[in-house]
């Protein structure tokens, strides 16, 4: 007899929910707590602020490395060990950082922590659209995302917070060892898989359906969308700190760090999307999360802090409305190794954020923050009107 798949009214729906949002808090709580303190290694380093980004940028691609290699594997052996261990092994590093003098080496140590973190993001989507039931994967899935919107405010708050009121050190200090808390919690909470289906196919036939996904025009439209969203969103939140510590603002790192409470809105804005294309449509839904992140960006340009808040709100709100849909539309869109087509998805949306985090620099460089807005408002707006356009056109040829 087939066990049925967790509904929203089972325990176990909610354990899973409850080790997924605990594990995913202090993944992305570790990977975005150093952009509020950009500005700080710059003096403490003595480096550029292109280097600094670095401290971002080098844990994206370590996160990148870490969702091919882990995403791949979880495809064979399972996803509960590596979100599990992936706590433990993302933790230790922030023991090592505080003592570390070189940037050379702290980028190094970022780098290795970025690989160690990947082991949640790979493998929990998969878990989700595996162990729950199909009605309720929009909603877990929204759920797990708002979690990742909590984190990275969390991160960004309490780095900032800490560093201007003790150090950076005492900071990474306090999050390594949360971190180890939080993993023995995920060991105990977290339940076994119940409908994981390991591949007994050859590592050659397990690459091959790995990257069949990218034949697949409704996943790479998909994968194009996430690496878009980050762009704009991370080259934002990047180059934020800069904006507002410089005149007419000159704000201290912690009344900067508070600007990130803007990320709560994610954590609402995350479960209504879901409910709400429930009854609207998922690509309906998403389309109006673009466009409100694209508003939400252009907010930013006024000269008023407040105002600046308000566009930051509106623009967490789009983000995580676009971003949870379409995480949500791979799962639903892959018909075999879903945990390969989560990590696709993922490293196509973190390759976004190391462009955002590094890429952007010249922009910033040259043309400030105007520049910088008047692009990030514009990418995601274009991206949807070229894929309409190919839509169209490939309708047409059809026909």
């Amino acid at each position: 007899m087939e066990l049925q798949k967790h509904t929203s009214k089972d325990k176990d729906f909610w354990k899973i929910m409850l080790s997924l949002l605990l594990a995913s808090l202090f993944i992305f709580a570790n990977l975005y707590a150093v952009q509020p303190l950009l500005p700080l290694f710059v003096s403490e380093f003595q480096v550029s602020i292109s280097t600094s980004s670095l401290a971002l940028s080098s844990t994206i691609v370590g996160l990148i490395a870490g969702l091919i290699v882990l995403g791949f594997f979880s495809d064979r052996n399972g996803r509960r060990t590596y979100i599990i261990y992936s706590l433990l092994g993302s933790a230790l590093p922030f023991f090592l950082l505080p003592f570390i003098e070189s940037f050379t080496w702290f980028i190094v140590l970022r780098l290795i922590q970025g690989f160690a973190l990947a082991g949640v993001p790979a493998a929990a989507l998969a878990y989700i659209s595996e162990e729950i039931d199909r009605k309720d994967i929009a909603y877990a899935t929204a759920l797990y995302i708002s979690s990742n919107a909590l984190g990275g405010m969390i991160g960004r708050v309490l780095a900032g917070y800490l560093s201007d009121h003790f150090s950076w050190q005492t900071a990474f200090l306090v999050f390594g060892i949360t971190g180890l808390l939080l993993f023995a919690a995920v060991l105990l909470l977290l339940p076994k898989s119940l409908h994981f289906r390991p591949s007994d196919l050859s590592f050659a036939k397990d690459i091959a359906g790995f990257l069949f996904h990218l034949k697949n025009p409704s996943l790479l439209v998909v994968f194009g969308l996430g690496a878009v969203l980050q762009i704009s969103f991370t080259g934002i939140w990047t180059y934020l700190p800069f904006h507002l510590e410089a005149p007419p603002y000159s704000l201290t790192l912690q009344a900067i760090s508070y600007f990130f409470f803007a990320y709560g809105i994610g954590v609402v804005g995350s479960p209504l999307a879901g409910r709400t294309a429930e009854r609207f449509g998922l690509r309906t839904v998403r389309r109006a999360g673009v466009v409100i992140l694209s508003l939400g960006i252009l907010m930013t340009l006024s000269s008023q802090v407040w105002l600046i808040a308000v566009g930051l709100c509106v623009t967490c709100l789009g983000f995580f409305t676009a971003h949870s849909l379409t995480a949500a539309s791979v799962g639903q869109q892959a018909a075999h190794h879903k945990g390969s087509a989560s990590s696709l998805y993922l490293v196509a949306y973190y390759i976004g954020v190391a462009a955002g985090s590094s890429l952007l620099s010249p922009l910033w460089t040259a043309g400030g923050w105007n520049a910088l807005v008047l692009f990030t408002a514009s990418l995601p707006m274009l991206y949807l009107l070229a894929v309409s356009m190919y839509r169209k056109n490939a309708a047409s040829a059809k026909n």
